[in-house]
C-alpha cells in the first residue's frame, strides 16, 4: 500500500470515528430525554412526541454510521476484495473481533429499517420501547468509541 493510500485511509477512518463520537453523544442525549418521558404515546403531548421522533432518527443515523460505514470500512482494509451483504460483513466483523453478537446487530439495523413505517398508536408505543431498549445494548457495545466534543 503507497504512502498516500495509507494516509487516505487512516484519513477515511478518523473521519468515521469522529461521525460516530458525535453520534453517540447525539443519542445519549435523546436517550436520557426520553427515559423522562411517558411511556403511553397518549400521555405524550407533541413537544414529547418530536422527542421521540428526534431520538428514532439518532439510534438510525448511528446505526447507519457504525455498521454501514466504519464496520464495512474496517472490513474491506482487513479483505480488500471483500464484497457480501451486511450480514457477510457483520459475520466477516465478529470473526475479526470488531464487534460482537453479529445477530443482534442485524437485527437491530432490522429495528432501523422498519422505523419509516406507519403504524397504530400499539405498534407505535412497542417500535419505541423497543428501540429504546436497542439503543441501551448499542449504547453500551460502542462506549469506547466516544470521544471528547
Amino acid at each position: 500500500m503507497t504512502k498516500r493510500l495509507q494516509q487516505f485511509n487512516q484519513d477515511l477512518e478518523e473521519k468515521y470515528r469522529t461521525q460516530l463520537g458525535k453520534a453517540i453523544r447525539h443519542l445519549e442525549y435523546s436517550y436520557n430525554k426520553i427515559a423522562k418521558l411517558p411511556k403511553r404515546l397518549e400521555d405524550n403531548d407533541e413537544e414529547n412526541l418530536e422527542v421521540w421522533e428526534s431520538f428514532a432518527a439518532r439510534f438510525a443515523r448511528l446505526v447507519d454510521i457504525y455498521l454501514t460505514k466504519y464496520i464495512r470500512f474496517k472490513v474491506k482494509m482487513n479483505d480488500p476484495g471483500f464484497e457480501g451483504t451486511l450480514r457477510d460483513c457483520l459475520n466477516h466483523a465478529e470473526k475479526m473481533a470488531l464487534l460482537s453478537f453479529a445477530d443482534r446487530w442485524m437485527a437491530t439495523r432490522e429495528l432501523r429499517n422498519i422505523q419509516a413505517h406507519e403504524y397504530t398508536d400499539d405498534e407505535l408505543e412497542r417500535f419505541l420501547t423497543s428501540l429504546q431498549t436497542e439503543s441501551a445494548f448499542v449504547l453500551n457495545q460502542l462506549k469506547g468509541y466516544k470521544r471528547a466534543p
